[in-house]
């Protein structure tokens, strides 16, 4: 399975600048209202807003599997800490990739590379604004984290874990091209749970 997009760069290092865009056309808008979504390294200047959002979508789509009580209390707090130590300690073995448009965050991907000997980075967070869901934000930003491990290391593969339950994660990534790589009892989970995971994953890049 060859990986989404290629580039000859053999750097274990990531590079970013402004790296792409994707049209965007939100509800109600017409064609010549599209919007164009920008793709680019996150910054410590998105650790608010970035840990918002992944909270936003949390508790759009992990009610009933993380607890309320985690959801509606400590869930801020938590992620703000995960996301300041992310940003502000920069390191060359993980990227963090952030779909803007007009200026206002609407996705995130984070990947940490040589997370598996064999499986390769790991997409370990991608979520989306919901009223940019559905309009290839996601699509754009597993494409863009596959470009940038391919530029690390051309040999890398990419893997993504999702909780069982989760079937509309699956059929994301499967339609994107991951294919069924293991099974095993995920977690703790940042609300302490355990949960049996599902790994999706592709191949070395090819190109």
């Amino acid at each position: 399975m060859a990986w989404i997009g290629s580039m000859a760069r053999h750097s274990r290092r990531a590079s970013f600048g402004v790296v792409g865009s994707i049209p965007l056309l939100r509800l109600g808008q017409t064609m010549d209202e599209m919007v164009s979504v920008c793709l680019r390294r996150a910054t410590a200047e998105d650790i608010e807003v970035i840990a918002a959002l992944h909270v936003e979508s949390w508790r759009q789509h992990y009610r009933g599997a993380y607890a309320d009580e985690f959801l509606d209390g400590a869930a801020p707090a938590e992620r703000l800490a995960v996301w300041t130590e992310r940003l502000t300690a920069p390191s060359s073995s993980r990227f963090t990739i952030v779909a803007e448009a007009d200026g206002v965050v609407v996705g995130f991907a984070h990947v940490i590379l040589d997370e598996d000997p064999t499986l390769g980075a790991v997409l370990q967070n991608l979520h989306v604004k919901t009223d940019a869901q559905r309009q290839g934000v996601g699509s754009g930003l597993v494409a863009e984290a596959a470009r940038v491990v391919h530029a690390c290391d051309p040999g890398l593969g990419l893997h993504v874990w999702v909780r069982e339950e989760n079937t509309q994660a699956r059929a994301f990534y499967e339609a994107r091209g991951g294919v069924l790589a293991g099974r095993k009892l995920g977690g703790p989970f940042a609300d302490g749970s355990e949960a049996p995971v599902l790994c999706l994953a592709w191949r070395e890049a090819s190109g």
